[in-house]
């Protein structure tokens, strides 16, 4: 492979393979996540890299392996798993620093001491209820919105097919207006920008990775902060397919109270899910077919919010996090 000089890497670098591991960044660290093994590298306090294996069981179900179906279950899995990670991460982060007293007379209230016995019932909860509140916010509030504001119209105009499909357009630019907002405020945190960091060093390390490229922190800040296979992307599909999900249903079913239709729209969160990854998962198999890189065009977009450029110490995480989950056959992590 040619020298680069210290330019970075474009997205057309020939990639030796593509592979199954994929990651997540946490408080000061990376977690990632390989065929046999699940490991969090975190950046301690003291300066230190503390690097944990994550309970993993290789026992994968029926389920998991259906089409349309699998997508539901492995991103619930990875969002409890996740969820727990960014929780320990937190705590392993905060090692190896000075201890700040606690205020004479502060006790530890009885929910804390509750969640502390049970800490995966915790993580559970935790995962549930980020669900719930991505789906309320993000698929059920532009409807709420679009039925108050269709009660306006009168019921000649309301009742036809170009009317419904224009509501459904509305609501589909709500909710992709809504994630932007959010994805904007959120990157203009201080410490939200530093997670992203972390997830652009370990798109960089897993693109040096699939380059067959030696892990050190100098080949991986060459590579780019943006890759084709994130999460980012996934979510601007689940955008992009309940537009056109929820404006067959509205053609099909027709006009139905707000409560039918809230209800409706719950009831085919996991099939618009289940069609996402799929589509994510093809779309990452042809990544060298034209237009599958121009699907994965807004996706790759979008990590403009939801990456940094990490310096050499954060790479360095990620790598040690990387290293810990390779294979020893290097063929049993091949997308």
């Amino acid at each position: 492979m040619a020298k680069n000089k210290g330019k970075k890497v474009s997205c057309d670098i020939p990639e030796i393979k593509k592979t199954t591991i994929g990651g997540q960044a946490l408080i000061e660290g990376v977690m990632m996540v390989g065929p046999k093994r699940t490991c969090i590298a975190v950046r301690k306090g003291d300066g230190s890299i503390h690097v944990e294996e994550l309970p993993q069981t290789e026992k994968v179900t029926y389920f998991e392996t259906v089409p349309f179906i699998r997508g539901c279950i492995r991103f619930y899995k990875m969002l409890v798993k996740g969820t727990g990670a960014l929780m320990k991460s937190a705590d392993i982060s905060e090692e190896g620093r000075p201890e700040e007293p606690i205020p004479e007379g502060e006790k530890q209230s009885l929910l804390d001491r509750y969640f502390e016995k049970h800490y995966n019932l915790m993580i559970t909860l935790s995962a549930i209820v980020g669900i719930i509140l991505s789906v309320g916010i993000f698929l059920l509030l532009p409807k709420v919105i679009v039925d108050i504001l269709s009660r306006f119209i009168i019921d000649e105009v309301y009742s036809t097919v170009g009317v419904s499909v224009l509501l459904n357009l509305i609501e589909g630019f709500l909710r992709i207006m809504f994630f932007f907002m959010y994805l904007f405020f959120a990157s203009r945190l201080k410490d939200v920008k530093r997670v992203w960091q972390y997830h652009g060093a370990e798109h960089k390390t897993i693109a040096c990775y699939e380059a067959g490229m030696p892990l050190t922190p100098e080949n991986v800040m060459k590579f780019p902060r943006f890759h084709p296979r994130c999460g980012t992307a996934f979510m601007f599909i689940v955008m992009a397919i309940s537009i056109l999900i929820y404006t067959l249903a509205g053609i099909v079913i027709g006009d139905r109270s707000m409560l039918i239709n809230v209800l409706l729209r719950l009831i085919l969160v996991p099939i618009i899910c289940g069609i996402s990854f799929e589509i994510l998962r093809f779309v990452g198999r042809h990544d060298r077919n034209p237009f599958c890189r121009f699907l994965s065009k807004p996706g790759l977009w979008l990590q403009n919010f939801t990456t940094e450029e990490p310096d050499a110490k954060i790479c360095e995480v990620a790598i040690a996090s990387m290293m810990a989950v390779i294979p020893e056959n290097s063929e049993d992590d091949v997308w």
